[in-house]
């Protein structure tokens, strides 16, 4: 992957496009993270192609792409969580059914849904996504002690909620 990066710093689009490729799923499953429409995610994806395409060559360590890639979705999905909020009373929401997260992480979603709304996205990165409680700092712009903490008490909560259930 870092030969591909360092390609398409070069000015190698097909390259980048099979960066982009590569990353596709967990890029979406991110972003349905954060959005329950799937046009909200696909101007969110869209937007991150385009700011990362643009900013490749600013990229200074080719081995952290993914991680930067990443950072990038998250600024976007958070102006365009803003923005949408700012736009549309929430009392004049429709009500709606959620869009389908791809079907082989359906139970995954499920899970991520009963979870406070800021441990979602640790639990995304830390166990959907694989990255270390160090990058999900450094991309959230946070303390790795909270990362941690997070990961503890939504792994408690779903543990509590499983015993609930009859589960555990």
């Amino acid at each position: 992957m870092i030969l591909q990066v360092k390609r398409a710093q070069r000015g190698d689009t097909g390259a980048f496009a099979a960066l982009i490729e590569e990353n596709k799923m967990a890029l979406r499953r991110i972003a349905h993270g954060f959005f329950e429409s799937e046009e909200d995610v696909a101007d969110v994806l869209q937007e991150t192609v385009l700011n990362a395409f643009e900013h490749l060559p600013e990229l200074k360590n080719a081995r952290y792409f993914k991680t930067w890639l990443v950072r990038i979705l998250i600024n976007n999905c958070n102006s365009l969580y803003r923005e949408n909020r700012r736009s549309v009373p929430f009392d004049e929401l429709p009500e709606t059914l959620p869009a389908a997260p791809p079907p082989c992480d359906l139970e995954f979603f499920e899970m991520l849904r009963s979870l406070p709304p800021d441990s979602r996205l640790i639990f995304q990165l830390y166990y959907g996504e694989r990255f270390t409680t160090r990058e999900i700092a450094g991309m959230l712009k946070m303390n790795e002690s909270t990362v941690k903490s997070r990961l503890s008490r939504g792994k408690k909560q779903l543990r509590e909620g499983l015993r609930f259930q009859g589960l555990a």
